[in-house]
């Protein structure tokens, strides 16, 4: 069963890998560098600097920010690429607020001369909305408000606020610049990663896909604790107390004589997948498939308690048997006319149970005598009979009806052991059953009143009803009694004094 673990591993991790491969191949175009970003920024602010000095807009001595508005961005880079900075968190953040400083700096040097002023506001705020939002605004307008007092406190404002046509000109151009060449590389980043979102969701669906496919190899119980991480896939092995069940089909040895391989893999096929359903529905683990024989197991990964799983299971075996019996008729009609009845042994203890194997192909099951046991007892087992060791009927003795069968000698066990046929629900005994049937060469009957809507109730009263007729007046049988046939049908006096 677990040999798809690795498998099913394997295909996270590819799925993983894929993704990150798909995330860097699609964001082909990265977004705009700090370093570039501020090159371009403090060039511009430096284009504005000169043409103000030349328009005397701005004092003389601003000529000498020239040097700082260019070689800031090195130093910047420098800082943070090479020096312990590194490693210090949000430094990008940092180092946009000192940015903020130094700009609100600027802006109080100028005079608060009004184009170039909102200039340099505008593409300090852009930066900070992209790369910290808007708390990252709040702040670096606050720190360069702060500086731009500082600075105008100093130098005091200038004579007009007003600059020159060629000045506003340089600083809108400057400025519209450097916006629009950042708001395209992050119109060309999100337009990737749009891409990379696309491509890594339909990743993601053939992952699922491929999942789901290799699911139908495990318990749907160990699918899901590894998916959700609760397991990993690696040999390792634990004890627990575990019901483990065991059944085959009586008869199927002849039918794999008389049958064509095909009709038979179609009506063994069609067996195993009624009887998983019964068992997935119990909470039942499959542990495996070997020629007409199933074997699960209760209380592992999910447990819900000795008492609960036992008398799941045993319900299960029970169920099992009822369906058996519908389906024998089912293949009847469809000629096969070999009688396929199954018979069942469970067994409590404790177990090992874990992944067996290698490290490249493993097997989640269990082992231990217990396992022995269950065993025995489905081949000591006859048609249509469940047998159940000592510590089950202990379990479900209260809910289930059993019948003492004796003792039987078991390889690893140093004493006999008792074992126990199970007879039905003791809620189903006598005439509150909910489970009848009937069988005879030309008539079958499986009634289970449970499972039987009002609406089905009256078409299945009228089908009786016209059998009947069919056969008392083909006969001339007289009526009989209702009451009789369910004497009849009940446990004699003898028989229940042998049931536990």
């Amino acid at each position: 069963m677990m040999s798809a673990q690795t498998d099913l591993r394997s295909a996270g991790s590819a799925t993983r890998t894929l993704t990150g491969e798909l995330s860097g191949d699609a964001i082909a175009i990265p977004p705009m560098p700090d370093y570039s970003g501020r090159i371009l920024a403090y060039t511009a602010t430096a284009a504005i600097i000169i043409i103000g000095v030349i328009q005397q807009s701005f004092a003389h001595w601003l000529l000498w920010l020239l040097a700082g508005a260019l070689l800031w961005p090195h130093v910047v880079y420098g800082l943070t690429r090479k020096t312990f900075l590194r490693r210090s968190s949000r430094i990008r953040h940092k180092m946009l607020l000192v940015d903020c400083l130094i700009g609100g700096g600027f802006i109080g040097c100028t005079g608060l001369v009004a184009v170039p002023s909102v200039s340099v506001v505008l593409m300090l705020m852009f930066s900070c909305l992209m790369v910290g939002g808007i708390r990252q605004w709040l702040f670096g307008t606050g720190l360069m408000a702060i500086a731009a007092v500082i600075a105008l406190a100093i130098v005091g404002p200038a004579e007009t606020f007003q600059s020159p046509l060629l000045t506003s000109v340089a600083a809108i151009l400057s400025t519209g610049l450097y916006i629009c060449v950042t708001a395209f590389y992050s119109h060309q980043q999100a337009r990737a990663l749009m891409l990379a979102k696309t491509q890594i969701q339909n990743q993601r669906e053939q992952s699922i896909a491929l999942s789901h496919k290799l699911s139908k190899y495990l318990s749907p119980q160990v699918w899901q604790s590894i998916f959700t991480g609760e397991r990993d896939v690696r040999l390792e092995t634990q004890r627990k107390k575990l019901v483990v069940f065991f059944s085959d089909i009586k008869g199927f040895t002849e039918l794999s004589e008389e049958m064509e391989p095909e009709a038979l893999t179609e009506l063994l096929n069609h067996y195993f997948n009624e009887m998983s359903e019964v068992a997935l529905r119990y909470g039942g683990t499959i542990d495996k498939f070997v020629g007409d024989s199933i074997m699960v197991f209760f209380g592992d990964p999910t447990s819900r308690g000795q008492r609960e799983d036992a008398f799941a299971c045993v319900s299960m075996a029970i169920e099992m048997r009822k369906l058996m019996k519908i389906m024998r008729q089912k293949w009847r009609s469809q000629g096969i006319k070999t009688p396929l009845e199954i018979r069942t042994g469970i067994s409590t203890g404790y177990t090992t149970v874990g992944n067996f194997g290698a490290e490249n192909r493993m097997d989640y099951t269990i082992i231990g005598k217990e396992v022995n046991l269950a065993s025995r007892l489905e081949s000591l087992a006859q048609p249509g009979e469940i047998l159940i060791s000592y510590e089950t009927f202990s379990l479900i003795k209260d809910r289930i009806m059993c019948r003492d069968k004796g003792e039987i000698t078991v390889k690893g066990f140093a004493k006999p052991v008792a074992i126990y046929e199970v007879v039905d629900f003791r809620r189903d005994l006598g005439p509150n059953r909910s489970f009848m049937e009937h069988e005879h060469s030309g008539f079958a009957m499986y009634l289970d009143s449970d499972k039987i809507t009002e609406r089905e109730r009256r078409a299945i009263l009228q089908a009786l009803e016209d059998a009947a007729d069919k056969l008392r007046s083909e006969d001339d049988l007289p009526d009989s009694d209702p009451r009789a046939d369910a004497q009849a049908d009940s446990p004699t006096s003898s028989e229940t004094s042998r049931l536990s």
